[in-house]
């Protein structure tokens, strides 16, 4: 027995980092596990095998998150050959530019702020009204970033997305609480998926990273993952508006040395 058997989960951004990660981990708990992917067929197929490997129950499905009628469109495809969604993991997203905003072309603002933040409000008002309609519970989970808070130089489009995506998790956990859905968010600190790929492939890179991080290494995708598990499960029941930090104590190290 799984702590998700009998749920049908949606991730988008399934196919690669953190979402990929949370697909297996809710797959190997029982969930039937829809993958949303993007652009890239062959890895988001990859993930859906694993689960399936494993004895688990899954799909693949292409849409933009930022596209209303392909969001409308992949729930239906979902709900038609898993069932209804009852978990949401809204980890599709877009790395910040490094361009100041005095330079930043409004394509580019325009464009993070379409995936990283529309795009969990489309899928999120589409989850809720699914189940509003059955009149049956459910959670949702969004992968925010300390970076809703602590600013980084360049990164205005991405820190301004997520930083919006903490308010709409609080705000929907206000308004979905009277329907049972529970609504949080993880905020991870510097994980080792391919949105860092400077620090994956350059060793100077992740061990200047790694000397302010108070537990000493950059965390891994599963481990957000598996917090993630949680949140989805009935360990997490009485959680809602949250936002939860998992960075090894690097937003500790804000003050040091002003």
């Amino acid at each position: 027995m799984g702590l998700l058997d009998g749920r049908v989960a949606l991730v988008t951004g399934g196919e690669s980092g953190i979402g990929a990660a949370t697909a297996k981990a809710l797959g190997a708990e029982g969930a039937a596990v829809a993958v949303l992917f993007h652009t890239d067929d062959k890895a988001a197929s990859a993930v859906r095998d694993a689960i399936v490997d494993e004895g688990g129950k899954a799909m693949i499905v292409k849409a933009d998150v930022g596209d209303e009628a392909l969001v409308t469109r992949a729930f239906a495809t979902v709900t038609a050959e898993l069932g209804l969604p009852d978990l949401l993991i809204n980890s599709a997203g877009l790395n910040m530019s490094g361009v100041p905003v005095a330079d930043m072309e409004l394509s580019q603002w325009n464009r993070l702020i379409r995936t990283d933040l529309t795009g969990a409000f489309l899928t999120s008002r589409a989850f809720v009204r699914g189940l509003r309609e059955a009149r049956r519970p459910g959670r949702i989970v969004n992968i925010s970033s300390i970076h809703s808070t602590a600013v980084r130089y360049g990164g205005a489009d991405y820190c301004a997305a997520k930083a919006g995506l903490d308010s709409l998790t609080r705000t929907m956990a206000v308004e979905c609480g009277p329907m049972r859905i529970g609504v949080n968010a993880i905020a991870p600190g510097m994980i080792l998926t391919p949105m860092n790929r400077e620090a994956q492939s350059d060793p100077r890179v992740l061990a200047a990273a790694r000397d302010h991080i108070p537990w000493g290494r950059a965390g891994k995708a599963e481990e957000v993952a598996a917090l993630a598990v949680y949140l989805c499960s009935d360990k997490a029941s009485y959680m809602t508006g949250a936002v939860v930090t998992i960075d090894g104590g690097l937003m500790l190290e804000q003050a040091l040395g002003a």
